[in-house]
Order: C-alpha cells, then structure tokens, then sequence
C-alpha cells in the first residue's frame, strides 16, 4: 500500500476516469476527480497531489493549456498526459509544456499503475536526495528550491523538462549517459521506440546554456550518450 499519496484525475470521460479512480484506490491512492479544464486546474493548484493523470482532450480548456497554466505556478507536481495522439510532434509538444510522462489511449491498466509508481518512486527519490540548495557545475548554477538556472550572471529559463534533465545530467557530472539511461531516468519509464526526443531536449540544453560560451559543458560521448563536464574534469 501506498503513504498517502494522493493522486488528481483530470478526465471528461466519465467511463475511463472512473475506472481509473477505482484501481488507484484499490492500490491504496487518495484520488480526486474533475471532469473539464477549468475545474481540473482549480483542484490541481489547489490541492497538495503527489501526481496528476491529465486528458489532452478536455471540455472548456484543453489539457496543454491546463497544463502549461499549472507549469506556471507549479513546475514540481509529475503529471502524466493521456491521450489518444502517438506522434513524435504531440509527445515533444507534451513534454515540452512540462508533462513527465505520456500514455496512449487505450492503455493497459497494468503499464499505467506501473507508470505512476516508478514516477512517484523517481520524485520521492530526488526530493530527498536534495540535501544541498545549489548544485555548481563550473560557472552554471542550479537552485533546487526556486529551479532556477544560471550560467555565470545570466538567468536561463528552462521548460520543467528541461530543467529535470539538466538536473539529471548535473546528479552525474562527468559521467556517460546513454540515450536509454537519460530516457529511463529522466522521463520515468523504459520509453519503447525512437529515443530522438532525447536529442531534441539535449539540443533545446545546448541553445539555452551553451551557445555563446568558449567552455562547453554538455558534451556529446560519440556512440554512448551525453555527459555534463566540468570545464576542467
């Protein structure tokens, strides 16, 4: 059973959300239910959930937008999309407004259940791996609490995903990532298909932190991954 994590349902299909909201329970969750944009963005900001199972399609305010919205308040709470579009295209739009994670419909019971587990394990583990409130990788600096990033004196503003990814890469400066390892760690599954979504953040990383810069710090290991390096390891 569960610690009392609770878990928000934002689903206009009152079959599938209430589906969803039996199983979690059955799994030992806290769940709560809204069944349009609005109301579902209401509850999400708030509530205090542990995670989010958000419908693309909704009623009065689509998914992304709740999504973006709640991004702009809160950039911590995983949420997962759900939807019925499986292209490369949706999914980067997806994470790229922040989501963690993305499932198909239809989906198996079993992949999702298992989905939201590994990420509420992976938040809890880096909530509380986070004993220091700045992490230093040469002149780049990343505040844990506030996420914000800088590289010498200048902000960079990052999406949430990019933000997870940075902060990833920095947990294990100095050392090779494969584009699996990035994909299981980072984005919470063992994503299944074309691992081009990594390449895509890595290049959104190197525009924002990189560009302008004699030292790099994200660096390409040819035929393994990617690393973050400090200037002189």
């Amino acid at each position: 059973m569960n610690n009392n994590e609770n878990i928000l349902i934002i689903e206009d299909e009152d079959a599938i959300a209430r589906i969803l909201q039996l199983e979690l329970e059955h799994e030992g969750y806290g769940v709560g239910r809204a069944s349009e944009g609005r109301k579902g963005l209401e509850m999400a900001l708030s509530g205090e959930w542990d995670l989010i199972l958000l419908d693309v399609m909704l009623p009065e305010l689509n998914g992304i937008e709740v999504l973006r919205r709640l991004r702009q308040n809160d950039g911590a709470v995983p949420v997962i999309l759900l939807t019925a579009r499986d292209t490369v295209p949706d999914k980067v739009s997806g994470f790229e407004h922040g989501a963690n994670d993305y499932i198909t419909k239809p989906f198996a019971m079993e992949e999702l259940l298992a989905r939201v587990r590994n990420l509420l394990r992976i938040f809890k583990a880096s909530r509380e791996g986070d004993n220091e409130d700045v992490l230093r990788i040469g002149d780049l600096s990343i505040e844990l609490l506030t996420r914000k990033v800088y590289r010498k004196d200048h902000s960079i503003d990052l999406t949430p995903r990019e933000f997870e990814l940075l902060l990833y890469l920095a947990r294990h400066k100095n050392t090779e990532k494969t584009r699996d390892e990035i994909l299981s760690d980072v984005w919470g599954y063992e994503y299944i298909g074309d691992t081009n979504v990594v390449d895509v953040y890595i290049r959104y990383l190197r525009q924002k932190m990189d560009k302008g810069y004699r030292h790099k710090l994200l660096h390409t290991v040819r035929g393994v991954g990617y690393m973050l390096k400090e200037p002189d390891a």
